[in-house]
């Protein structure tokens, strides 16, 4: 009984994590993607000068935050939800290193905790938690 309260538990916590990672990755890729590169500036001062890389990392964020959610909630081929996971992570690693070339080494808290997130569902998913929507 103990085994399948906490087995509810983390399926929670998990099912928290990965909404979580997929709404903040599907706004930075409408923030990349769909805003007009000068309204994204304000937020990421590096857009004007690499617009091909805003667009890029747009289309990553957007391909993470789709993955992270949809196998699982779709229950079609819900290991691809581990695999996302692990893209977020080199996600962050890069945006990290990104951020750290440029001496803004104050903003990879976010990094961290999304990484962090993702290390969470990529071994939450991987030992065969329940996927359950209810």
């Amino acid at each position: 009984m103990e085994t399948t309260k906490s087995t509810k538990g983390i399926n929670i916590a998990l099912w928290i994590a990965q909404v979580l990672i997929a709404l903040t990755l599907i706004w930075g890729a409408y923030a990349k993607l769909l805003q007009p590169l000068e309204e994204t500036a304000k937020m990421l001062p590096w857009a004007l000068d690499n617009p091909g890389l805003v667009k890029f990392t747009g289309l990553i964020d957007l391909l993470g935050g789709l993955g992270i959610i949809l196998p699982a909630v779709l229950k079609i081929q819900p290991k691809l939800t581990v695999f996302a996971a692990y893209g977020v992570i080199a996600l962050m690693i890069a945006a990290s290193v990104f951020h750290i070339s440029r001496g803004e080494e104050s903003l990879i808290g976010m990094n961290i905790f999304f990484l962090i997130l993702a290390a969470f569902v990529a071994w939450g998913r991987t030992k065969k938690v329940p996927i359950t929507t209810n």
